[in-house]
């Protein structure tokens, strides 16, 4: 049995792989869906644990592909780090990902930087990130924007400040990374630069919301790799 881990990026919650989960069920795979949406000043670190915490809970004799979507690429890669021999693969979907030390602010342009810093201090206590409209992640259908408008919370601005603490081994552990096309950051880069095969998928970065079968399909194809796990 191959058990999904999916994990949602800023902003989001569980839901966002809503129409995947599906899916992959019908193809008789187990999934799981940590929430990372949980109020207080939470930060990377806590996150990775979190992650770290769900992947203890999959049976042992399952085989795991750890999925981030966006920033939690940086979430996944560090709880991979922590949990090396419970992993068989790696999936980013359009998802942030360096060495050691990367974190949101020092992989994104100084502009988005910025911007995230003078948001949260005008409108977030100087502690959480307001959530950016709908059609910063290429949903533009007024149906479908209204109703990712009304489920995404704000962001806890440490997540973006801290700083990954990799100890080397989850560059032991094959991975994709997805990056969805027209680009809005360099995704693909991101993917190359920690030794993952990149693969195209046409859609907007939201694309488990608007792409959901062909993105379930790249996800199953990911498989094929689990046997590269201890490479070094």
């Amino acid at each position: 049995m191959t058990t999904f881990v999916l994990v949602h990026g800023a902003w989001h919650g569980p839901w966002a792989w809503d129409r995947v989960v599906p899916l992959l069920h019908a193809a008789g795979m187990r999934t799981l869906t940590p929430d990372l949406s949980a109020a207080g000043d939470q930060g990377l670190h806590d996150h990775a644990h979190a992650v770290a915490a769900a992947l203890d809970t999959v049976p042992e004799e399952d085989e795991v592909v750890l999925v981030g979507h966006s920033y939690a690429g940086l979430v996944v890669r560090e709880a991979a780090d922590a949990r090396p021999d419970a992993i068989n693969h790696i999936v980013l979907v359009d998802g942030w990902a360096g060495p050691d030390g990367s974190s949101m602010f020092s992989l994104a342009p100084d502009a988005f930087a910025a911007a995230v810093r003078t948001a949260a201090e005008t409108l977030g206590n100087g502690r959480r990130i307001p959530a950016p409209p709908p059609a910063a992640f290429g949903i533009v259908d007024p149906d479908s924007a209204a109703s990712l408008a009304a489920r995404m919370l704000p962001q806890p601005l440490r997540t973006f400040t801290e700083s990954t603490r990799l100890n080397g081994a989850v560059d032991r552990i094959a991975g994709t990374a997805i990056y969805c096309r027209p680009q809005t950051y360099p995704f693909d880069r991101f993917g190359e630069a920690v030794g993952y095969q990149t693969l195209a998928l046409d859609g907007p970065h939201d694309v488990m919301l608007t792409h959901p079968e062909p993105l379930a399909r790249m996800l199953l194809e990911a498989r094929p790799f689990k046997n590269r796990k201890h490479e070094v």
